[in-house]
């Protein structure tokens, strides 16, 4: 049963790492009624799920991993993605009563992680997205956009951009991503910057300018 298993999860897995999600699920959903337990076979449905928008089947898997493993960060963080997504589905009144446990349970993940970086983002997200009568903040955005920058100063900078760009700072904005740019040429950076020039500053001569500048950086690293 054990060596059964071991190599139906294995398939699984590398199914599931070569985003053959379909042919996973069946493999990962009979291994699960062996062992219901196991936190990897939990996970990948979780993540099947929410790569098909499944929010509901999403929200169970994680909610079951957080009760079987409430000491892991990762879990509450998945968790209250898939919350978000499916407070995006339902209707504003239904959504309002969601956003407690959005919140909490990216706040859950970083107590339990201090240096978790995408519950941080997702909090940004959620706190500038939200009207200010029911809890959006940009002072709150900017808390965790600071927090960020102690972790990684890529992060920090590009938060503190999304803010701007959020709030039509377009030239502030265009200052935080040109240093998170500098600091590592990754693409992600170049991304931001190129799309605040060509769709938001009306600039698309700039927007070519910073992805040869990208390529030429990458090539040279190379």
């Amino acid at each position: 049963m054990m060596i059964w298993s071991q190599s139906n999860f294995d398939e699984a897995e590398k199914l599931f790492n070569d985003k053959k999600y379909e042919q996973a699920q069946p493999i990962l959903e009979a291994l699960l009624k062996a062992s219901p337990s196991n936190l990897k076979t939990i996970e990948y449905l979780g993540d099947i799920a929410g790569s098909s928008k499944k929010w509901d089947a999403a929200m169970f898997y994680y909610k079951k991993l957080k009760q079987i493993k409430p000491s892991e960060a990762n879990y509450f963080y998945k968790y209250g993605g898939a919350l978000g997504m499916k407070a995006l589905e339902v209707n504003k009144f239904k959504a309002l009563g969601m956003i407690g446990e959005i919140r909490e349970s990216f706040e859950k993940a970083i107590k339990l992680n201090p240096a978790h970086i995408d519950a941080r983002w997702a909090l940004i997200e959620l706190y500038i997205t939200l009207p200010v009568i029911i809890g959006g903040s940009e002072t709150k955005a900017l808390k965790y956009a600071n927090e960020l920058s102690k972790i990684s100063s890529v992060d920090g900078y590009l938060s503190r951009g999304h803010i701007d760009e959020y709030y039509r700072r377009y030239e502030a904005a265009e200052r935080q991503y040109k240093k998170a740019f500098s600091v590592a040429y990754s693409k992600v950076s170049c991304q931001k910057l190129a799309n605040l020039y060509k769709n938001k500053m009306n600039d698309p001569e700039k927007a070519k300018i910073t992805w040869d500048e990208f390529n030429k950086k990458n090539k040279a690293i190379k």
